[in-house]
């Protein structure tokens, strides 16, 4: 297990809750499903519903004075992560991330003494 880096953990945070809330609030969805899949190369998110869908030009353009979808594009690009977000109505909605391990998560350092040598010298 990897810790994540904390100012890209905070950054994902925001995005997989902005789906999720999206997702209650707008898509009178029976069910909503969120994935979180990680492994040395990628951390992914996954929020689904089975709602109602977005509207072409909301998914395109955003709605006018809300900054969800368009807050969770910003974050996204200020992490370099993939944010993919799929509907149409009446299908539902899936709002997929991807962030790649070197960014995802904190680089390890070796293990140092108090002296500051390193222990496996």
């Amino acid at each position: 297990c990897r810790p994540l880096h904390p100012l890209v953990r905070d950054e994902i945070y925001s995005i997989g809750r902005e789906a999720v809330v999206n997702a209650f609030r707008h898509s009178h969805a029976k069910g909503i499903e969120v994935e979180v899949a990680y492994d040395e190369n990628s951390l992914r998110i996954l929020v689904r519903d089975d709602g109602c869908g977005i509207d072409p030009q909301v998914l395109t353009m955003g709605r006018e004075g809300h900054w969800g979808l368009s807050g969770m594009r910003e974050r996204a690009g200020h992490i370099a992560a993939k944010l993919r977000v799929l509907s149409r109505p009446g299908t539902g909605t899936e709002v997929h991330l991807f962030v790649p391990g070197d960014i995802a998560f904190e680089v390890e350092s070796p293990i140092s003494t108090s002296n500051g040598n390193r222990e496996d010298q």
